[in-house]
């Protein structure tokens, strides 16, 4: 009796968690998402004052935060490859180095000109595409049951942009924005220390994949559509976190610090719903959750081209953030349904997508100022392309439902 209570106890406890996988590399892995993702955006903050040094146009504005995220989202696939032939552990360290030496260069050096904005947004770009490395890096040292919760526990690393909007502005009004990029090594180099001292890479890494076996995925229709929502969800997400710093500062006139703050209240709100939209999937269904995230994007995105005060658009923005990253939870949840055995592939290819997304909205936004003196046309197309997406999921739902259904192991 004694020996059978011991094994089955000893049964429960390895299919527990924190039994079943390696922590440390969990926790390495968080921490290199996190701080990857604060530098990534670390140019919006920054932004207004670099702006006023190098006397940029409202549009060279937008493209200066848009490359990060357009280069972050070429090179999640690059990644992605690399991960498969040299494993994600060595993979975040070149990463992670690239993106220091960038900094470290960029901060010796001087960011002169507008060409060299958008030379260090493409090493940026690095940091962004940690997303390819971080998530193969945790998930895979746990079972199937328990995936879900790795692969959310390292994804709240996009939690790391907040930081650059909280400290970013504060900083650069103290020592100028130049030392910051300097400054913003002293956390990446603790925490590439502790990577590798923690990081380990996972067992049964599965064969590496050629470049046409890639994109093999891309010969099926529902994976362009699925990539089409993320872009939506993570675009918009990441597009405004980018942005809103520009917006604050040019729409009302508000100091770096307190667009800083502002633009943190609604990262932070977007960051945190992220592992309650693939609950709430799970819970009601996918499609579901997105219908009503595509809807409630639209009409808030319409709002905010709309806001007369500070408060407005703020309570319009993290609305928006907040059924966006609903949103971000929701499509994952949808991933595996219908690609499980490419989820790896599909990973990387929905989060290019974000990335594009992301590009386009945060560019978009600085053209339409340029343009028309105004950011209300940019918000209203993105808008527009949210009901371009709750078009294309109610075209597509019916589909899904009568052909995954055998196969899901969740409400679709």
């Amino acid at each position: 009796m004694a020996t059978a209570f011991w094994n089955e106890e000893k049964t429960e406890a390895r299919s527990s968690f924190w039994a079943s996988g390696h922590t440390p590399t969990l926790i390495a892995a968080f921490l290199y998402f996190d701080l990857a993702f604060m530098v990534w955006v670390i140019l919006g903050p920054l932004a207004p004052e670099i702006a006023k040094t190098l006397a940029l146009s409202p549009a060279e504005k937008g493209l200066m935060v848009a490359t990060p995220t357009l280069a972050g989202a070429i090179l999640r696939v690059v990644n992605g490859l690399l991960v498969d032939r040299i494993g994600p552990k060595r993979s975040g360290a070149i990463s992670q180095l690239i993106v220091i030496g960038g900094l470290l260069s960029a901060w010796t050096l001087g960011v002169n000109t507008f060409g060299g904005t958008l030379v260090l947004g493409v090493i940026l770009g690095f940091a962004g595409a940690s997303f390819a490395i971080a998530l193969p890096l945790a998930s895979r040292w746990y079972p199937p049951e328990h995936q879900g919760k790795a692969m959310g526990l390292a994804g709240m690393g996009n939690s790391g942009t907040v930081l650059a909007a909280l400290f970013a502005p504060a900083l650069a009004r103290m020592f100028g924005w130049n030392a910051v990029l300097g400054l913003a090594c002293v956390p990446l180099t603790l925490v590439f220390i502790t990577y590798m001292a923690m990081a380990k890479d996972p067992p049964g890494a599965p064969a590496a994949k050629s470049l046409a076996q890639y994109f093999e995925p891309l010969k099926v229709a529902d994976a362009w559509w699925l990539m089409g929502f993320y872009a939506v969800t993570f675009g918009g997400f990441v597009g405004l976190a980018a942005s809103l710093p520009i917006y604050f500062t040019d729409r009302f006139g508000l100091t770096t610090i307190q667009a800083g703050y502002c633009t943190a209240a609604c990262v932070f709100a977007g960051s945190l719903v992220r592992p309650m939209g693939g609950a709430l999937a799970d819970r009601i269904g996918g499609v579901k959750t997105l219908t009503g995230v595509f809807a409630v994007a639209a009409i808030v995105l319409a709002g905010v081209s709309m806001a007369g005060s500070v408060g407005a658009a703020l309570m319009f923005f993290m609305l928006a953030m907040l059924a966006l990253g609903v949103g971000n939870g929701a499509v994952f949840q949808l991933v595996p349904q219908r690609f499980a055995a490419e989820i790896g592939v599909m990973t990387g290819l929905v989060g290019m997508a974000g990335g594009v997304g992301g590009f386009y909205l945060a560019f978009s936004l600085g053209l339409a100022k340029q343009v028309t003196g105004s950011f209300a046309p940019g918000f209203l197309i993105f808008a527009a392309l949210t009901v371009v997406a709750l078009g294309g999921l109610t075209l597509v739902k019916g589909k899904w439902r009568s052909l995954w259904a055998a196969a899901a192991t969740v409400r679709i």
